[in-house]
């Protein structure tokens, strides 16, 4: 890395090994995103390459957009649309929108004992991996005995139901099982505010900078919109199927059998999609669970059919007697 005299304007220049060291990126990431016109090429002295501080300040864009699960085809399209004069100001400011906090919780550090604390005091090893693959928990570099808590909320509810008598492993069976459906319920409100409220703004590839402006706009002002929603409707939901419950375990008879009862099956979203277009929103349900029905039949069908083929080739077994008698 080198800089220029004085008296001239200041102006860093960097080896590709210096710009790959601050960066963070590798030497051979550099290359390939030279060869996709992602990054600009460097300037030839000699029979050197230097960089200057554009080639750094991309890389960085570049590694943000990445990190925001962008992917290299799209943020090529918004890098081009920046070298041609179009503003990505607008857009780098609706992703910074978009990725702006959901919630008014704050994140919170807890130490291996107040967690062994917490969930009954005697260590386990298992429950914590478990709780580190679900990101209940975030391991802290260097620090063995202190996690960070992403939701404090989420971890309080599971100490709760854990003191109430749930086993931990069905603990986190639930919040998979219900992490499943929220991110099915998000899905379903992102597709329907974009197809309502977004998709004019988004329609240009990238947006103008007052397209993206006014998208940020509402994105401020829809975000409470969805948790308010879902809150309602949980309380509904809770208040109609906790009594239907508690009248049918307190029921003569007893409650029902668990496998009688109506169960929630998340489905991708286009799936939905193409039934729906096909036989109409009121039949969805009923062609979805037709469709399942007609296929285990025949699943079951062919298992059948496969072991009386094998039965009928391998032959009567030894010493048998054929069904017409002797």
């Amino acid at each position: 890395m080198s800089e220029q005299p004085a008296g001239r304007r200041p102006a860093v220049e960097y080896r590709i090994e210096d710009l790959a060291h601050l960066s963070g990126a590798t030497v051979r990431t550099i290359r390939a995103y030279q060869d996709r016109g992602l990054l600009p090429r460097p300037e030839r002295r000699g029979r050197s390459n230097v960089y200057g501080e554009p080639h750094l300040a991309r890389l960085r864009q570049i590694a943000d957009l990445l990190d925001r699960g962008y992917s290299l085809a799209s943020i090529k399209e918004l890098l081009d649309a920046w070298d041609t004069g179009r503003g990505l100001s607008g857009v780098l400011g609706l992703v910074a929108e978009v990725d702006g906090p959901w919630s008014d919780e704050r994140a919170d550090r807890i130490t291996r004992a107040e967690l062994d604390a917490a969930f009954g005091g005697a260590p386990d090893e298992h429950a914590v991996e478990e709780a580190v693959e679900l990101g209940v928990l975030e391991r802290v570099p260097g620090r063995d005995d202190e996690f960070l808590v992403p939701s404090p909320q989420e971890l309080a509810v599971a100490a709760e139901l854990y003191a109430a008598g749930v086993p931990l492993l069905a603990v986190a069976g639930h919040l998979r099982e219900l992490r499943a459906q929220v991110e099915h319920i998000a899905l379903r409100f992102l597709e329907f505010t974009t197809e309502h409220v977004f998709g004019r703004y988004l329609a240009h590839h990238p947006p103008t900078d007052a397209d993206t402006a006014e998208a940020a706009r509402l994105v401020r002002r829809l975000r409470p919109l969805a948790r308010q929603t879902v809150d309602a409707e949980l309380a509904r939901a809770m208040r109609t199927l906790a009594n239907r419950h508690l009248r049918d375990h307190l029921a003569p008879g007893g409650p029902p059998r668990r496998d009688e009862d109506p169960r929630t099956v998340v489905l991708p979203a286009a799936t939905v999609r193409s039934v729906r277009e096909l036989v109409g929103t009121e039949n969805t349900a009923a062609f979805i669970a037709a469709a399942a029905e007609r296929e285990v039949r025949a699943r079951t069908l062919d298992a059948l059919s496969g072991r009386a083929g094998r039965a009928a080739e391998e032959g009567p077994p030894a010493g048998g007697t054929d069904a017409r008698g002797s």
